[in-house]
């Protein structure tokens, strides 16, 4: 599996910097930026970018196919999903096979019919701020490898300053209360998420998903739940 060059890598960024410093509406911005990747990542995959807006109460998606918009509605829909794993937990995602992952049963369900079998997801890092998250998208499976995440999170580093700072007044989709707290408590998440690795043996990420998975049962939010869990510690 071959890796995007630097060259082309810096080429991209350099496009996506004209582009955006024209632009005023946030989800403008982020069709331009899941354009750009489409352009220049190996293969031409299905693309797409999600931006939170500053505040925290909103989100600018854009994408590259209808198959994009798709598979990323279920997961705003279902609150799972592969790309807002990379966004809560701030770290870069690869789902080599959706039908055999099993970590988001319901999203893997919504999107069976989909021609979506492999996903590499990283997160849009500002700072010390998530403000949204880049995916790619293959109706094959095994198309995507920690290489081809570290190259999609150096894409997502470079992206982020350029739109961190764009403001949009249209944002198709609002966050969902829960995905709010998650992300606006990540420091709580990610202590009971230590607290779950250290007492089971398991990964950050099967803990955060046994933590949706908990708050879910409960009807409770996901900070609610990892607060509870790190006041018993």
């Amino acid at each position: 599996m071959s890796r995007l060059p630097l060259d082309d890598l810096t080429a991209a960024v350099a496009r996506i910097r004209g582009l955006l410093l024209s632009q005023e509406k946030a989800d403008r911005a982020v069709g331009l930026l899941a354009q750009a990747i489409k352009e220049t990542m190996p293969g031409a995959p299905g693309t797409g970018a999600s931006l939170l807006d500053p505040g925290g109460g909103l989100i600018s998606s854009g994408s590259t196919d209808a198959v994009v918009r798709q598979a990323d509605a279920a997961q705003y829909e279902l609150r799972e999903g592969p790309c807002l794993m990379a966004w809560a937990a701030e770290e870069v995602v690869i789902v080599h096979d959706v039908h055999t992952d099993g970590r988001w049963p319901r999203w893997a369900s919504a999107v069976a019919g989909l021609p979506v079998r492999s996903v590499a997801s990283a997160p849009l890092l500002a700072g010390k701020d998530s403000i949204g998250a880049l995916k790619i998208y293959s109706a094959l499976p095994g198309q995507y490898d920690e290489d081809r995440g570290r190259t999609l999170a150096l894409f997502a580093g470079a992206a982020a300053t350029l739109v961190a700072h764009v403001q949009g007044s249209e944002a198709p989709l609002r966050m969902s209360e829960q995905l709010k707290a998650t992300l606006a408590s990540r420091d709580t998440i990610n202590r009971a998420c230590g607290v779950l690795m250290e007492r089971h043996g398991i990964t950050h990420d099967q803990a955060l998903q046994q933590l949706i998975q908990d708050a879910r049962a409960a009807g409770a939010s996901l900070v609610q739940v990892s607060g509870k869990l790190v006041e018993r510690v």
